[in-house]
C-alpha cells in the first residue's frame, strides 16, 4: 500500500474517531423531546422525533426529556379536616413536561420537579382536605376535592414548564390513636340518620293510613248512600205493587194481610183473649169444625 492510500486511511479514521468524540447529530425518539443548550445557556426546543445535527460538543449539547404521562407516588402524610380529625393520606400524581425549556431553566430534572410538585400537591390536599369533614370526605364530596386539588397544583406548577394531568388518593387512613373516637362518631351518625329515616317512615306511614282511611269512609259513604237510594226505590216499588194489587181484589189482599197476621202472631204455648167480634177471627170463624179444632191445637 502506497503512502498515499496510508495517508488518507488515517486521515479518515481520524475524521471517525473526532466525529464519535464530538458528535455533531442526536437523535431523540417519539417519546422524547430536547433542549439545545449552546455554552451552558438554553437556546432551542426540540420536539420532533428523528435524526438531528448540532454543533460539536462541547460547544451544544442536547438534555432529554421525557415526553409521556409520568407518575409520582408520594409518600403517605397527615392532613387535618375541617371537624380537626388527622387522616393520613397516601397519593399520586401523574404529570407532564409541556415545556422543556422553562423545565430546564425553573428545576433541571425530573428529580427537581418531583420535588417542588410533592411541595405544591400536598399544600393543595391540606387547604382542600381542611374545608370539609371527615365523613364527607370519604362518601361524598372526594372526587370534588381531589378535582380541585388537580386544578390548583397545575396552575401553579405551570410556572416551571410541568402539567399536573391527576392527582388522586390511594388510601386514607385514621391514626391508630383517633380510629376508636372517629368509628363512634360515625356509628353515632349513622344511627342518629337510621332515626331520622324510621321518624320520616312512620311520618309518611300515618298520612298513608290517613288518607286511607278517609278515602275508605268516603266510599262507605257513598255505598249507604247508594244502598239507601236503591232500599227506598225497592220499597217504593214493593209498595206500587201492593197497592195494585189491593186495587184489583181488595178482599184477596186483606186475606192475604190477615193470613200474615196469623202467621206472625200465633205460636205454639201463647195464649190470647178475645173477643167473638174482633176482626183477627173473621177467616177463623169461616173455617169448618174439625179444621178450627185442628188449628186451636
Amino acid at each position: 500500500m502506497s503512502r498515499v492510500w496510508r495517508w488518507r486511511i488515517s486521515v479518515a479514521i481520524l475524521v471517525l474517531v473526532l466525529l464519535a468524540i464530538f458528535r455533531p447529530w442526536y437523535v431523540l425518539d417519539e417519546t422524547e423531546q430536547g433542549v439545545i443548550v449552546q455554552l451552558g445557556k438554553p437556546i432551542r426546543v426540540v420536539q420532533e422525533s428523528g435524526l438531528h445535527l448540532k454543533l460539536p460538543y462541547p460547544f451544544q449539547v442536547v438534555r432529554k426529556f421525557d415526553r409521556r404521562l409520568l407518575e409520582y407516588d408520594s409518600p403517605p402524610e397527615e392532613v387535618i379536616t375541617r371537624d380537626k380529625k388527622t387522616l393520613v393520606i397516601d397519593s399520586f400524581v401523574r404529570w407532564r413536561i409541556t415545556n422543556p425549556l422553562l423545565f430546564l431553566q425553573t428545576v433541571v430534572s425530573e428529580n427537581g420537579a418531583i420535588t417542588r410538585i410533592d411541595d405544591v400537591v400536598y399544600s393543595e390536599l391540606r387547604t382542600e382536605i381542611g374545608r370539609v369533614d371527615l365523613f364527607d370526605l370519604v362518601s361524598k364530596v372526594r372526587k370534588e376535592v381531589m378535582e380541585r386539588v388537580t386544578t390548583r397544583s397545575s396552575e401553579k406548577t405551570k410556572e416551571f414548564g410541568v402539567e399536573i394531568v391527576d392527582v388522586r388518593i390511594k388510601r386514607a387512613d385514621l391514626p391508630k390513636q383517633n380510629e376508636e373516637a372517629v368509628f363512634q362518631r360515625m356509628k353515632a351518625e349513622r344511627e342518629r340518620q337510621a332515626r331520622q329515616y324510621r321518624s320520616e317512615g312512620e311520618e309518611e306511614a300515618t298520612k298513608i293510613r290517613a288518607e286511607a282511611d278517609k278515602e275508605r269512609a268516603l266510599i262507605l259513604a257513598e255505598a249507604e248512600k247508594q244502598a239507601q237510594i236503591l232500599r227506598g226505590e225497592g220499597e217504593a216499588e214493593a209498595l206500587r205493587i201492593y197497592a195494585e194489587a189491593y186495587r184489583k181484589s181488595p178482599e184477596f189482599f186483606a186475606f192475604l194481610r190477615t193470613l200474615e197476621v196469623y202467621r206472625k202472631s200465633f205460636k205454639e204455648g201463647d195464649v190470647f183473649v178475645l173477643t167473638p167480634a174482633s176482626d183477627i177471627l173473621t177467616y177463623l170463624k169461616s173455617l169448618p169444625e174439625p179444621e178450627l179444632q185442628e188449628e186451636g191445637r
